[in-house]
């Protein structure tokens, strides 16, 4: 075995994974497979040839090969690596995916489709399965983590216009394909080494456009079977992969890193089990805006009695949700619109569904109604001094409402539903599936799925799940 860099570290943590892993971890693992499938599913509905995973499936299709691994929703099996990233692609799709703070990332879109792949591709276990989607998520995690510089109060990844979801997702669905493929601990510090080198994604599609995001997770999990597959190969990676003077972490970050939280604690301290789910299918920094419309509503407080509304957010995340004002007051597409505050502020004032807020609040159809738009040029947007000590570790805001009859209504959120301190519950898990499922399939498929998936623990050969 390598010295005792980083990378050797995590690859003992997780070969010693495959004999012992703590059983809420192993649950855990089960509902992000879950969470992750039906996302997934709710993304397929929708074969608009505009579509970022339409476009896949077309070239992928065309492309062909090896018939190893099954697509979700299609019925047809292509190489593990193109099933993957058709899969993942549409598991980040809707915006919909789970998140960790205070990394700021979405781990499992890029870590379970690469693990459902290969474990197909093998014939592996469920319960190997669920043990490398752990792992992978864990050491996904612990990247992010090492960006979190709390003096900052921010990911590094995220202030740099950085996809940490993807450029550490590809690590972990790595690590995830190699303990699937029998890597060794050796082995396994070359798959870390020769996947630091395949990650990539910049975040500007959030502000202004354009549709590459949305295919981030699928391209991650895409090179991390790649990498593992390269390893059992021959091909090594340097065992100073992360903490090396032209290693990952000071490429990407500069000095503004930590190595402590990538190592410390592994087997013991599970980042894992910190992982949130979505209740709505938008950017998590709108989330706390929506619960605040959403409690204003509950109040009795409706959209044409608003004059004004200024929404209060963490001075970092306005990059995100207000900028280019013109562009967030009137979002360009409807995924464009998962990332306004504006419109997901107007949108959870009139419309609602699923969970509070669903996937028909982003459609055309709502992205184009009047009233929205009207409530949208009502809205102004600002840093606040509460949410920025808050954020990342919570995601916060305010909103404070003048109303056409000069009332003013404050309405504070610290955490939003579904995070740290409000965790959904397991009815609205449930419910999130099945609604999301039955996009694709009918109530009894989709009943029939989430049985299946709930026994993957048991099941001893993973094969197609929905077909």
């Amino acid at each position: 075995m390598t010295g005792q860099t980083a990378a050797s570290q995590l690859a003992g943590f997780a070969a010693a994974c495959r004999d012992q892993i703590p059983a809420e971890a192993l649950d855990d693992a089960v509902g992000r497979v879950v969470d992750c499938v039906g996302n997934a599913l709710a993304a397929s509905a929708s074969d608009d040839p505009g579509e970022p995973h339409v476009a896949l499936y077309r070239v992928l299709s065309e492309q062909g090969g090896r018939a190893e691994s099954s697509l979700l929703v299609r019925g047809q099996r292509l190489p593990a690596p193109s099933a993957a990233l058709i899969n993942g692609a549409l598991a980040h799709a809707l915006d919909f995916d789970d998140t960790h703070l205070p990394s700021v990332l979405h781990p499992s879109a890029s870590v379970v489709p690469a693990a459902l792949a290969v474990a197909e591709a093998q014939g592996a276990s469920g319960r190997a399965l669920l043990t490398s989607v752990a792992v992978g998520n864990e050491i996904t995690n612990r990247l992010g983590m090492s960006a979190y510089v709390p003096e900052q109060r921010n990911s590094t990844f995220f202030v740099r216009g950085q996809h940490a979801t993807s450029i550490c997702g590809t690590i972990g669905a790595a690590v995830a394909a190699g303990l699937l493929l029998g890597a060794d601990e050796d082995q396994l510090v070359s798959v870390l080494g020769i996947a630091a080198s395949m990650g990539a994604g910049i975040l500007e599609a959030n502000r202004t456009g354009g549709t590459v995001k949305r295919i981030h997770c699928g391209w991650a999990a895409h090179a991390g079977i790649e990498a593992a597959r390269f390893a059992m190969a021959g091909v090594t990676g340097p065992p100073t992969v992360f903490e090396g003077g032209f290693g990952f972490l000071r490429a990407y970050l500069g000095d503004d890193y930590r190595l402590e939280p990538l190592v410390a604690g592994l087997g013991t301290h599970w980042e894992l089990l910190r992982t949130v789910y979505k209740p709505y299918p938008s950017n998590h920094f709108t989330h706390p805006i929506i619960d605040c419309a959403l409690a204003l509503r509950a109040d009795g407080l409706r959209a044409q009695d608003i004059d004004s509304a200024e929404i209060g957010v963490p001075r970092t995340v306005l990059r995100t949700l207000a900028e280019p004002w013109p562009d967030k007051v009137r979002p360009k597409t409807p995924y464009h619109a998962k990332f306004s505050g504006p419109y997901t502020f107007a949108s959870a004032m009139i419309g609602g569904g699923g969970l509070g807020l669903h996937l028909a609040d982003f459609t055309d159809a709502a992205l184009n109604d009047p009233d929205r738009l009207r409530l949208c040029s009502r809205v102004s947007m600002s840093g606040d001094p509460v949410c920025d000590e808050e954020f990342p570790l919570a995601f916060s805001a305010v909103v404070r409402v003048k109303t056409v009859d000069g009332q003013t209504l404050d309405k504070r959120v610290h955490s939003s539903r579904g995070g740290p301190e409000h965790p959904l519950s397991a009815d609205d898990l449930q419910t999130k599936f099945r609604l999301n499922a039955e996009q694709a399939l009918t109530a009894a498929e989709a009943a029939a799925l989430a049985g299946r998936l709930r026994s993957l623990p048991d099941v001893g050969k993973v094969g197609p799940l929905v077909y």
